[in-house]
């Protein structure tokens, strides 16, 4: 889809994970994408685009304890640590969704994408039923700039009665740069929203506390970013919206569906040479940050008959809106994913970018 009157501004969603394959502002695809809908099938091992569910991030030791009066054992999906990671083996982004279907919502176009998890769908109880909305525009942002904007909602309903509680978590795992042709994401000036984030253990499960990063100073304040440093694969949390200096009772605070909280600056990304920028802002009360270290794609064809360039480490950033790493394997967080029949769980991200 294309925003009308800007022809370089324009958006493609495939079906598989209900993925975003294209976010172009003024000509530069801003996510790092694969060239057809075969290659989305057998090279994704990095989640570009995915929608990813029934849980994101990790689960320690893939398991849910004390759910339905039981202990669910799930996948364990993120070697070599022994966690379940985005889902499972299989989870919502590597599934085929039904979309996408032209929509108008909240007065704007956009596209919708659906699925239905059973009972038993990667080891989870319960079926959910999910939806995707994406809309996407033009805007006029402050000094009268042209902003490229797309809006992501989430609504999963539990709509299963062969038990009584499920989890779920569900965000986007698009890689973003804001020098497309770059080999790294060198010289990116970013800006995050806090400066908190969950302290992790050696298997990248948190402990528990919620401490000031060591690399980042202060929220809002900018860094920049080599070939190499600061490498970062973690979890930030918000602070409550009554209280910025309160981190400790997020979760409990944090409702089933935050649609209708406020959005967030999340992160902020700007290229001194390619004048392009990129805001991300969510309802959730946390979000991955990660500098794709892990990122790894061989030369592909192009049904043209070209390839694209290999992609390596650090070509892009990942920035996931979501719950708290592991809360459905923590007690004192579950509240923040766990569903019980009828229930509905939600959230609202946007997406904002332009060129100076």
């Amino acid at each position: 889809m294309s925003s009308r009157g800007e022809p370089e501004s324009a958006f493609t969603f495939l079906p598989q994970g209900a993925l975003i394959q294209e976010f172009s502002v003024a000509g530069h695809n801003l996510v790092l994408s694969l060239p057809t809908a075969a290659h989305y099938a057998n090279q994704n091992a990095p989640y570009f685009g995915e929608t990813v569910g029934r849980t994101t991030n990790r689960i320690r030791a893939g398991q849910i304890p004390n759910l339905n009066g039981k202990t669910y054992q799930l996948a364990t999906n993120d070697a070599p640590r022994p966690n379940l990671l985005h889902g499972g083996n299989e989870g919502w982004g590597k599934k085929i969704w039904e979309g996408p279907k032209k929509v108008n919502r909240k007065g704007k176009e956009g596209v919708e994408f659906n699925y239905l998890s059973k009972d038993g769908d990667e080891g989870y109880p319960g079926t959910v039923h999910a939806s995707v909305w994406y809309i996407a525009g033009m805007e006029d942002g402050p000094g009268g700039r042209r902003e490229t904007v797309l809006e992501v909602e989430y609504e999963v309903q539990f709509i299963g009665d062969e038990c009584e509680e499920t989890v779920v978590g569900v965000t986007n795992h698009s890689y973003f740069t804001v020098n497309p042709t770059a080999p790294t994401v060198a010289n990116t000036h970013v800006s995050l929203g806090t400066n908190h984030y969950l302290e992790l253990d050696s298997e990248q499960i948190p402990t528990g506390r919620i401490l000031p990063h060591p690399s980042i100073a202060a929220a809002n304040t900018q860094f920049t970013l080599t070939s190499t440093t600061p490498s970062f694969d973690d979890c930030f949390v918000l602070p409550l919206t009554t209280d910025p200096s309160e981190f400790t009772s997020v979760a409990s605070s944090t409702p089933l569906d935050t649609r209708a909280l406020p959005l967030r600056k999340l992160c902020s990304l700007s290229h001194p040479e390619t004048g392009l920028h990129l805001e991300v802002q969510s309802t959730e009360p946390a979000f991955q940050f990660y500098t794709g270290e892990g990122i790894d794609i061989p030369q592909l064809d192009r049904a043209d008959g070209t390839k694209t360039p290999a992609m390596g480490a650090r070509k892009g950033i990942a920035i996931e809106p979501s719950r708290f790493v592991n809360c459905a394997g923590r007690e004192e967080w579950r509240g923040m994913c766990t569903m019980r029949k009828g229930d509905i769980w939600g959230a609202r991200s946007v997406y904002r970018a332009w060129k100076e």
